[in-house]
């Protein structure tokens, strides 16, 4: 189950003209996921089909839910899963042979949770509606309680990761190993976010929701706005692991150290993120 060997090879790319390298070095790096996890590979490889449809849904379809194109949200959601999916499968593939069996179960849980979830985004916004925090009407509260289900259990099969990440040491250096296990734990910091938009029915404090936002994000430029710290966690599961296998690789002496640096630095600023939204605070603010 091995795969961070991938990284120490220098892939055979000596007969691909250099601007193409970096694509076949991807190519080959999917690869390996792929026969290393192929269930949480081919959810993803459902998702790339999944955001050819919404790209072309973006330009055939004008109607607008709460402030963007009603196509905006289900990219945004099936870029954020491609890269979830990868990522997991990828950690997950460098637990030893003796957490294989939990691993299989955690891929075909993570797998189906984020099937039913992206399909119930893709359905609402075919329908010309929002998906989150939508109980208009009794189909409305259904399919939001219904992705609600799943999204909890997509955390607690997270929380059994982290907990195989501990029992079991993973493959690699010591900071990259240590990068994992804070990178899942911040990935399920990002989830608690998430909970408290549920919890208020809303992503948007001060305002109410739809209002001027980023370009291509969203986010609140009137008012504090929870999906900043909430992506910021969540994406701590690519970024600290990262960290850790460079360090790792490039300053081994203070590589646990770093790491541990990065990874504080990195919930020092989710949770400034986190309070100044609470306080109704965009990040830009544009009048």
């Amino acid at each position: 189950m091995e795969t961070t060997l991938i990284f120490s090879k220098r892939p055979s790319t000596a007969s691909v003209p250099s601007g193409l390298a970096p694509f076949t070095r991807l190519r080959e790096m999917l690869t390996v996921l792929h026969r290393a996890n192929p269930v949480l590979s081919w959810p993803a490889w459902i998702h790339v089909g999944l955001l050819v449809i919404a790209m072309v849904a973006m330009f055939l379809d004008h109607r607008i839910i709460t402030g963007m194109n009603a196509w905006i949200k289900p990219i945004k959601f099936v870029l954020s899963d491609i890269i979830y999916l990868w990522t997991l499968g990828w950690l997950l593939a460098d637990l030893p042979a003796a957490a294989e069996r939990a691993v299989r179960r955690i891929s075909w849980g993570v797998a189906v949770a984020i099937l039913v979830e992206i399909t119930i985004v893709f359905v609402q916004a075919a329908r010309g509606t929002t998906s989150h925090y939508n109980g208009s009407t009794p189909l409305n509260a259904l399919l939001f309680s219904l992705m609600g289900i799943f999204i909890m259990l997509n955390t607690v099969l997270i929380i059994w990761a982290l907990v195989l990440t501990i029992r079991h040491r993973p493959h690699g250096s010591t900071a990259y190993v240590w990068g994992m296990r804070l990178g899942i734990l911040l990935f399920l910091v990002g989830s608690l976010v998430g909970g408290m938009m549920v919890h208020q029915a809303a992503h948007t404090v001060g305002a109410a929701d739809g209002g001027p936002g980023l370009l291509g994000l969203g986010w609140s430029t009137r008012a504090g706005d929870l999906r900043i710290a909430h992506f910021l966690g969540l994406h701590a599961l690519q970024l600290v692991p990262l960290v850790g296998w460079l360090l790792g690789r490039y300053a081994p002496r203070r590589a646990v150290l770093g790491t541990w640096a990065f990874a504080l630095a990195y919930v020092a600023l989710t949770g400034a993120l986190f309070w100044e939204a609470m306080q109704g605070i965009p990040l830009i603010a544009v009048r």
